[in-house]
This record gives C-alpha cells, sequence and structure tokens, in this order.
C-alpha cells in the first residue's frame, strides 16, 4: 500500500505528528511534512530522517495547497486552542485551521484524510474550547463526503510527565480519585495506529475510532512510578481549592469524573485490530523512562494543565 505513496502529515515536529510521521517511514510511505521554518533544528531532523519540507503555516492556504500537490493522503492535527497563549492558538483558529485542512484535501483529491481528535470530542458540549473545537472540525469533516478517518486519543502517557506534579517530592497528583480508572496511550501507539489506518483506506474509511493504550487508577499510577523510581510515590488527586481556584483543571476533573475525560475504550478490541499497545509500566520503562527521570528531577509548583 505505500509503494512510492506519499503522506502530508501536518505538525510533524510536534508529538503527534512527528510520531505519525516515524510510524509511516517505517512502513515504507513517502512523507512529506508542512514546516514553518525549515532551517531549525526540528525541521532538519525531519529532513535527516527522508522526510520531504514544505514551507508554509496553516493560515496560508497557498502553501498548504501547494503541500498537497500528488499526496495520497493528509494527516491533520493542529496546535491545540488549549496550550496557551505562548504555544497554542485561539479556539476561532482551530477550528479555521482544521475546517481549511478538511476542504482543501476534498478540493485537491486527497484519497485519505485522517483527523486525530480527542475522547471528549463528540460527547456534547464540555465547555472548553480545545474539546470542543475538534467536535466542530470533526463534523465538518464528515460533511464533506470525502474517504476520511478520525481518531480520538485518550490522555497521552507523556502528559503524565509534565513538571510540576510532584515527583521531585515523592509524591503525584493528577485528576482522577485513587480508586478511579482512567485511560491512557503512548503517542507512539497513536503513530502506529494511524500508519494501520493509511494501509487500510477501505477497512477504516467512514469510521470514529477511539484509541487507548492502558486503563490505570491512581492508585494504579502510585505503583506504577514507585516501581519505576525505586521508591515510594504517594498518589493524591489534585487538591478541591486548587480545582475550585482553577477553572480549566476544575472542569478537566469534572469531565473526568462524568467519563468524558477518563475513556472507555475496549482496549482487548483495539489490539485485536491494530496490535501491541504499551502499557503504562511498559512506557516506563521504554520511551517515557528519560521523561520520567527529567521528572524526577525537576522542581516548581503545580502546573496548570494545557
Amino acid at each position: 500500500m505505500a509503494d512510492e505513496k506519499t503522506v502530508l502529515v501536518f505538525g510533524a515536529t510536534g508529538q503527534q505528528g512527528g510520531a505519525v510521521a516515524k510510524a509511516l517511514l517505517a512502513e515504507g510511505w513517502l512523507v512529506r511534512a508542512l514546516v514553518r521554518d525549515p532551517a531549525g533544528t526540528k525541521a532538519k531532523a525531519l529532513a535527516t530522517a527522508g522526510i520531504d519540507l514544505c514551507p508554509g503555516d496553516f493560515s496560508d492556504h497557498a502553501s498548504i495547497a501547494a503541500a498537497m500537490s500528488d499526496v495520497h493522503g493528509v494527516f491533520s492535527v493542529q496546535p491545540s486552542s488549549g496550550q496557551g497563549p505562548v504555544h497554542g492558538i485561539t479556539d476561532e483558529q482551530e477550528l479555521r485551521y482544521g475546517k481549511a485542512i478538511a476542504d482543501l484535501s476534498a478540493a485537491y483529491g486527497v484519497r485519505h484524510l485522517v483527523y486525530t481528535s480527542v475522547a471528549a470530542a463528540g460527547k456534547g458540549v464540555t465547555g472548553l474550547g480545545h474539546f470542543d473545537m475538534k467536535t466542530g472540525i470533526e463534523e465538518h469533516v464528515r460533511s464533506l463526503g470525502i474517504r476520511s478517518t478520525i481518531v480520538r486519543p485518550v490522555t497521552f502517557m507523556e502528559i503524565l510527565m509534565l513538571p510540576g506534579m510532584g515527583l521531585d517530592h515523592g509524591t503525584y497528583s493528577f485528576l482522577m480519585r485513587p480508586d478511579q480508572a482512567m485511560q491512557f496511550i503512548a503517542v507512539d501507539d497513536i503513530g502506529r495506529i494511524v500508519a494501520t489506518i493509511f494501509s487500510g483506506p477501505d477497512r477504516f474509511a467512514g469510521r470514529t475510532i477511539e484509541i487507548a493504550g492502558d486503563t490505570v487508577t491512581g492508585r494504579g499510577l502510585q505503583d506504577a512510578f514507585s516501581r519505576a523510581a525505586g521508591r515510594t510515590i504517594t498518589y493524591n488527586r489534585f487538591p478541591d481549592s486548587l480545582l475550585a481556584q482553577n477553572p480549566l483543571l476544575g472542569r478537566l476533573a469534572e469531565l473526568v469524573d462524568d467519563g468524558r475525560c477518563a475513556g472507555a475504550v475496549d482496549i482487548p478490541a483495539l489490539r485485536e485490530e491494530f496490535g501491541k499497545l504499551l502499557s503504562l509500566e511498559q512506557w516506563l520503562s521504554g520511551a517515557g523512562q528519560p521523561l520520567f527521570k527529567s521528572a524526577l528531577e525537576a522542581s516548581g509548583g503545580t502546573v496548570a494543565l494545557r
């Protein structure tokens, strides 16, 4: 399926796009990436790996159209409007960029569009723009009548390693209660799943697929982190006072409690379709190990999740 076919990957210098680009290359696809600065360090690394770089950005439709020339597929991901004013974009920009990529894919005859959304999308208004914009993009993609697949990842394992969660003090705080389950996925598994989808367009066309690699309770995090650290790590949910003071964290906790951010993926069935998916402990002993080590050694206040 990959012989002489090209996939245009958006966000290839970031987590999801980078994982998708790597997985596609491993499967023998030709990969093209839209990059703002081809001379940047991350872009140069992509070029070294054999990825064709096309200069441009989300606001420049002409550059996107040029990058889409003669491609078989497009992987669509936008900077999340939940990343804050430094690294992110506005809700309206995320919605506009996601719709524009879908429209241009239709206009230029792209044969398979894969859009990456979020597990909370499509389950009613959440009140968080970076979730609700993805619902809007999903609806627009479906309305175009093109061959498309939507994936909805749960929370990334990589997010667990953000600084300020307390690991450097022998504690850890997150969104679920100690006995409450939440699902997670390694970014590399997103890449492998998307590569499989591109290899089976007829099989996956028209589907919306929720994806996760492991289900873990708060106490499960405590146990996994303690084993990985070689010392006791104590888990507690974020304090009620913090959830009350921080509207974003408070709403995320509510969405975990009502299930929309907790995940409800049938992981054994997903493994049957896509093969091996990493558990949290497997990730901690592999790709996540350096991130975990850095988090153990970091210092700082409680992070405001983005």
